[in-house]
């Protein structure tokens, strides 16, 4: 389904034109919600905290979570205590849940469950992100809220807005879901406070960003045996699967077959056991923390890292700054 849907979306498939009027149908009902919210039918619940969002305008990966682990980091080396919500994709949760870092992808989601597993932030995980946001604020001692994706969420006020877009795909054919990959039309980028362009060319008004790799690592936490170069298979779970193989084919690993999923989708034991048992097994960082518990010796993950360049930190941390005091002269928060 996946492979039909790229096609669709980037390769110029002509069934885009069957799934038109359900981008239409989409088109009007996103417009009603955003009226909605305009004319004051439905309102937007602001925290005393500076909460960022960080999503995108189009369906599937980015780089959202790199760049939330980067404004971590970021926050942290300031002196911030950031906290993290998010939609916890594809897991059934009643109400909140915080996550912690045992829990497994299959109860908070695979995203979640990689953030915390790597910075160990406070992170809240649930449908409605007001009601992860307030429990983030009550159970944790955070002064910064970043939100894992949510740009479209309109109930949470938002004090920054960074939109990550996939710097080799950028928009696709720019039609709205389920003809195109776009949430919202490419007017919603004119009021966002940065577009980070992940992996191209940037444009005007882009900032660029880079996922620089670190070594293979180890999916099963008790194997201390390094990498020992040789041939190997490939496999990811991720928006583009291709991006991933290709990187690797960069770094110089011999690729000798790839393999891949949809995204968040959760792993089959017996199926990755036998792409594994010739060769090493190759993955993404995301769809380790879903292996965890039935790694074999072989199966390694490749970490990337986010690197985004001074004058952006500089920007960043000065409108955070700015948010700060208008938010302590106004008891309500109010931007």
């Amino acid at each position: 389904m996946q492979s039909l849907v790229n096609k669709i979306w980037y390769q110029g498939h002509p069934a885009k034109w069957l799934l038109m009027p359900l981008s239409w149908l989409f088109a009007l009902v996103s417009f009603l919600r955003r009226l909605g919210y305009k004319l004051g039918l439905s309102t937007a619940e602001t925290l005393p905290v500076p909460v960022i969002i960080v999503g995108n305008i189009t369906a599937g990966g980015s780089g959202k979570t790199p760049t939330v682990i980067y404004l971590i980091n970021l926050l942290r080396q300031q002196g911030y205590k950031p906290g993290v919500i998010s939609r916890g994709y594809g897991v059934n949760i009643d109400g909140v849940k915080a996550v912690r870092p045992t829990d497994k992808a299959t109860e908070v989601g695979d995203e979640p469950a990689m953030i915390v597993a790597r910075t160990q932030v406070p992170m809240v995980v649930g449908a409605k992100r007001i009601d992860a946001a307030k429990s983030l604020l009550s159970e944790f001692d955070v002064d910064v809220i970043i939100s894992d994706d949510g740009l479209q969420h309109y109930a949470l006020a938002r004090d920054i807005e960074l939109a990550i877009v996939d710097g080799q795909r950028r928009y696709g054919n720019e039609c709205l879901i389920p003809a195109g990959p776009l949430r919202e039309g490419l007017w919603r980028l004119n009021s966002i406070d940065w577009v980070i362009n992940n992996g191209g060319e940037s444009q005007a008004n882009e900032v660029s960003m880079s996922l620089e790799p670190s070594t293979l690592k180890s999916v099963k936490p008790s194997n201390n045996d390094g990498w020992l170069h040789q041939d190997a298979v490939a496999m990811a779970g991720i928006g583009n699967p291709q991006r991933f193989f290709d990187s690797l084919q960069t770094l110089g690993y011999s690729i000798t077959q790839t393999k891949a999923f949809e995204d968040h989708q959760t792993f089959d034991e017996e199926e990755l056991k036998q792409l594994s048992l010739q060769s090493p097994l190759i993955m993404t960082e995301k769809d380790a923390v879903k292996c965890r518990d039935f790694a074999q010796q072989n199966w390694w993950y490749l970490p990337v890292n986010a690197k985004l360049n001074e004058s952006f930190d500089l920007a960043f941390l000065n409108r955070l700054k700015e948010v700060i005091k208008v938010k302590q002269g106004n008891l309500h928060g109010v931007r």
